[in-house]
């Protein structure tokens, strides 16, 4: 995203680009770091509340006050201490903290993005104009939505949400996100809900000329929500396309505090495991409040498989509960791309290849927009051996979401190493996007293959901190290979790096 670059001290911070620089050397800060780092440092010399880097780090989230204090400590030790000794962050007691430094400010800018061969679109985030802060999860979700919408167009490309909400509270000129973006028309709009009843204002413009294609104002019953949506995909894709063939009817929600919960849930469950106990908690709620609701079963599947794939849990039950609540989503709405690809991500774990390729495709049919398709392709490609496929799908993924969540560099960094990218694979997997626990095992490995031991040792050293029950046979245990030689490919990395058996 274009904006600023800070730079104090060694260090020089891009936010856009999410990367920290020690000199040359890429410091991992992680996401919520970065995000305390960015208001800290934009704003030098000034206290900022407690609340306020609160809200900047986990925004529509209510968090003790412990994880702030915990995150600007792992910052004070990430950052050393400041030129002239002290800290590069004060504590102004019981108000918050302050950043000492002097910081120096320049602009940082992305390249522009080719305009695809069809019409392109971005949905920014709506603006909550609500007097409760509390409404913003409400103007995600509806943002959410029209991507969505939009997504299963026939005809249209349509930029993830990821990358959208990158520019959330941020003023920048319209052709300067449609550029970085890749996109030739966006929509913008605000939202405000109160005693029951919400207003939506929405345009549509195009950024190469600046004019403005179509704004209407919505003033409804809450309750009306849904069809509102309907309306604006139909007027927005009347304004691009002259004509609307109407996708599949989507299975919407039958209570608005069900969809609330799955809003808040699904921003929750695959940042940590604490947190992902709490979207749980919320998926669960929202299914016994509307047992039709297909997304919330959906999401609840995802929430088991990332426990057993990724955050330790045992295989059993929650390997069995993830396919069953997967194969309830899509029972309850075969046209929802997003509860098919999750199924077929899980029937690719239960080993069963055929029926996991043909929901793939049918995901595809319905919503080739969906970059999380595309990036979730590429990961069973490379294992199942075919790694050309994966690093086709895993670019396709990148051009719909530039600015993608961590896992899609980790993605791309295992079919890097799959095929033999040695080099390409460490740059991936050294962005700060990427560089945490659970993908330091592939940059071991990748470093290892290099002959670069010492540094591959002290990955695996970092890697097993937060992973300390790993070993590689339960890892291939977990993981659906196809191809025998893609596995010993793998298993070689980790042996040459140290990693347990």
């Amino acid at each position: 995203m274009q904006g600023s670059r800070f730079a104090f001290g060694p260090f020089v911070f891009d936010p856009g680009a999410g990367t920290l620089l020690r000199g040359d050397v890429p410091v991992a800060a992680g996401h919520r770091g970065l995000k305390l780092l960015e208001a800290l440092v934009a704003r030098p010399g000034e206290i900022l509340a407690k609340g306020e880097l609160m809200d900047a780090a986990w925004p529509g989230t209510a968090v003790e006050e412990g994880n702030l204090t915990v995150q600007i400590a792992q910052l004070r030790k990430l950052l050393g201490p400041a030129i002239g000794g002290g800290e590069w962050i004060a504590t102004v007691p019981r108000v918050g903290y302050r950043f000492t430094g002097a910081v120096e400010q320049s602009d940082a800018t992305r390249k522009t993005l080719p305009l695809p061969d069809k019409p392109s679109i971005a949905v920014l985030p709506f603006v909550n104009l609500s007097n409760d802060p509390e409404q913003d999860s409400f103007a995600d979700g509806l943002t959410e939505d029209l991507i969505t919408d939009l997504s299963r167009i026939p005809g249209l490309f349509v930029i993830a949400r990821n990358s959208v909400f990158a520019y959330k509270g941020k003023a920048m000129d319209v052709r300067a996100i449609a550029g970085e973006l890749g996109v030739r028309y966006l929509l913008e709009g605000s939202a405000r809900r109160a005693a029951g009843r919400v207003r939506i204002n929405a345009q549509l413009i195009d950024a190469l000329s600046g004019e403005h294609l179509w704004a209407e104002r919505f003033d409804r019953g809450l309750e009306d929500i849904f069809a509102v949506q309907d309306e604006a995909t139909a007027k927005i894709v009347e304004a691009l396309l002259g004509r609307l063939r109407a996708p599949p009817e989507r299975n919407r929600p039958k209570n608005l505090e069900a969809y609330d919960l799955v809003v808040r849930a699904r921003k929750m469950f695959d940042e940590s495991p604490q947190m992902a106990r709490e979207a749980h908690l919320m998926l669960t709620r929202a299914i016994s409040l509307d047992p039709d609701y297909a997304e919330a079963y959906r999401w609840l599947a995802m929430n088991h498989w990332m426990g057993w794939v990724h955050w330790g849990e045992p295989f059993e039950p929650a390997r069995s509960i993830s396919l069953e609540l997967a194969r309830k989503a899509v029972a309850i709405d075969p046209n929802d791309a997003g509860c098919r690809w999750v199924l077929a991500n899980l029937l690719a774990y239960e080993r069963d290849s055929e029926q996991s390729e043909a929901e793939f495709a049918k995901a595809i049919e319905l919503d080739p927009n969906e970059a999380d398709i595309w990036a979730t392709l590429s990961d069973i490609d490379v294992l199942g051996g075919r790694i050309d496929e994966g690093l086709e799908h895993i670019r396709k993924a990148f051009r719909l979401n530039p600015f993608p969540p961590s896992w899609y560099y980790l993605t791309l960094g295992q079919a890097q190493y799959a095929a033999r990218d040695y080099e390409a694979a460490v740059e991936t997997l050294r962005r700060d996007e990427t560089y945490r626990t659970s993908s330091r095992r592939f940059l071991a490995a990748s470093l290892a293959q290099l002959g670069r031991l010492d540094e591959a040792r002290t990955e695996v050293a970092l890697f097993l901190v937060g992973n300390p029950h790993f070993s590689t046979q339960r890892w291939v245990a977990t993981e659906p290979f196809r191809d025998d030689a893609t596995l010993e490919h793998f298993v070689d990395g980790f042996r040459k790096a140290g990693l347990p058996a």
